[in-house]
């Protein structure tokens, strides 16, 4: 199937079409196909644009790059956001294949970024991305006293299986010159953190 009825098959309504777009665009690309696929992320259309997040993320680590330049260099914020969400798609298309570094780094920026839409999904993405990515979230944790991006961070940390995951959250959740609302969301963490574990033991 032709490159153009792909990606008209990226807005159809049906997510099981989209779908097949989605992984067709990814098998059939060409030199066109990312560039094409960047200009979606500032489509109003959200179907489009959710459509164009996952096709990249179904790429893989070669859209790491305009991805990582799109989340840092953009005057848009859907189109950040948008960045943040396919680079977390990477990782959760290629869990086997090391995250590229370039990506932890472009994230671990992007936290800092002063759209809440921008930091929480980086936050989200290195979330997914995992152990290593953890040092990234635990240093910014430390580092910002931006109560919305405490939080987006202590949801990712939560759902990473790492002994360290526990330790940072336990300190937050008996830090009592901590933000109250931080020291709950920290304990409320920990819960998830567990059920995080008991699930990887099943």
């Amino acid at each position: 199937m032709a490159q153009d009825s792909l990606f008209e098959q990226l807005k159809h309504p049906n997510p099981h079409l989209r779908e097949q777009a989605i992984w067709q665009l990814a098998k059939t690309r060409d030199d066109t196909t990312i560039p094409r696929l960047m200009g979606v992320l500032a489509e109003e259309d959200t179907t489009y644009r959710r459509a164009a997040v996952k096709a990249l993320g179904a790429i893989g680590a070669d859209t790491v790059p305009p991805l990582v330049d799109a989340l840092l260099g953009s005057d848009n914020v859907t189109i950040r956001g948008s960045a943040a969400k396919a680079l977390a798609q990477v990782a959760v298309n290629y869990p086997k294949e090391s995250f590229p570094t370039e990506a932890i780094e472009g994230l671990k920026k992007g936290l800092y970024d002063s759209n809440p839409v921008v930091h929480i999904a980086s936050a989200m993405a290195l979330g997914v991305v995992g152990i290593p990515a953890f040092d990234a979230l635990a240093d910014t944790l430390k580092a910002t006293d931006n109560l919305g991006l405490m939080v987006a961070i202590i949801n990712a940390i939560s759902s990473i299986a790492d002994p360290r995951a526990k330790e940072v959250l336990s300190a937050l959740a008996e830090d009592e010159s901590a933000d109250t609302y931080i020291r709950e969301s920290a304990t409320s963490a920990l819960s998830r953190l567990d059920f995080v574990k008991s699930n990887l033991r099943k």
